[in-house]
């Protein structure tokens, strides 16, 4: 996922995500001058390329996330009525068959399935709970706090979005901070936009990029010593592992496994899905018709 700034905005998510496999931490290149550097110069080098690589690393991992979640939620609000529809008519035609045989058999079945026809789970089910790990999840916080609670359009956003978002955190993004306050800024800053990029809204991250432009400049970088750069990639090893297992995750879930059925256009595939589940639901609608006549 994370690529340069040469790379096609609307480039598709396995793409992307196998290019979460590729990311290394990038070392100083051999040359004359840099086998002379000093052994702190050559350092603070390799803490630079691996900090611009965790951005990329992180870029390319919340840019999937997004597209899971959204999946997720779109997947729920416009197929969940046919799945329930599917399992209904399921339970009807298992009764009807076992009314008109009375075997104990059929009746067993049409017992089953009627347990089947349970209410569909609501989406704070669906992602466990109204919490994550950054807390109260955004239809939570709309819900509590009375504001209108804002559905993802589709489940990837636009290239626009994904341009302004990826040019915003890049240039805010915490982890070129060295001061705790500048850190601070920067993760409050980003918390936004990346709820903007997740709800596609395109007029609210020109709005940030025009505030990042406006804001104070990224305090000049000062030279560390050894150990404190020693322990930066320490640190930056850490934060790579842990973004590695989240990035397994969202690839092993189902909705990763069904984006990946369709990475150039995920929309599409809710559509197609819808389109088959329509055919079966009139198929089975036609079944149970020339049964109960």
């Amino acid at each position: 996922m994370g690529g340069g700034e040469g790379e096609g905005e609307g480039d598709a998510p396995q793409e992307e995500t196998v290019a979460l496999r590729s990311v290394a931490y990038a070392g100083q290149v051999t040359t004359p001058e840099a086998e002379q550097a000093r052994p702190e110069e050559r350092l603070e080098r390799a803490v630079r390329a691996a900090e611009q690589a965790l951005i990329e690393f992180e870029i390319a991992v919340e840019t999937f996330r997004v597209e899971v979640e959204n999946f997720s939620r779109l997947h729920h609000q416009k197929l969940g009525p046919m799945y329930a529809r599917l399992d209904e008519l399921e339970a009807q035609i298992a009764e009807a068959r076992a009314a008109r045989t009375g075997d104990p058999e059929d009746l067993r079945k049409a017992s089953e399935a009627r347990a089947r026809v349970l209410p569909m789970p609501g989406v704070e089910e669906l992602f466990h709970g109204w919490m994550d790990g950054d807390g109260l999840f955004p239809e939570a916080a709309a819900m509590l706090t009375d504001q209108s609670v804002r559905p993802p359009e589709r489940v990837r956003p636009s290239d626009e979005a994904r341009k302004l978002y990826r040019e915003l955190a890049r240039k805010a993004h915490p982890d070129l901070a060295q001061e705790d306050a500048e850190r601070a800024r920067r993760e409050e800053f980003i918390t936004r936009v990346n709820a903007a990029y997740a709800r596609g809204d395109e007029p609210l991250l020109r709005e940030l990029a025009e505030e990042w432009a406006a804001g104070p400049a990224p305090a000049e970088r000062k030279p560390s010593p050894s150990e404190e750069l020693y322990a930066r990639l320490e640190w930056l090893a850490e934060r790579k592992e842990m973004l590695t297992d989240v990035a397994r995750e969202l690839e092993e879930s189902a909705i990763g496994a069904m984006l990946r059925m369709a990475p150039d256009d995920p929309d599409r595939l809710l559509d197609e899905i819808a389109d088959q589940l329509l055919a079966e639901v009139a198929k089975k609608e036609a079944e149970l018709a020339e049964m109960v006549s």
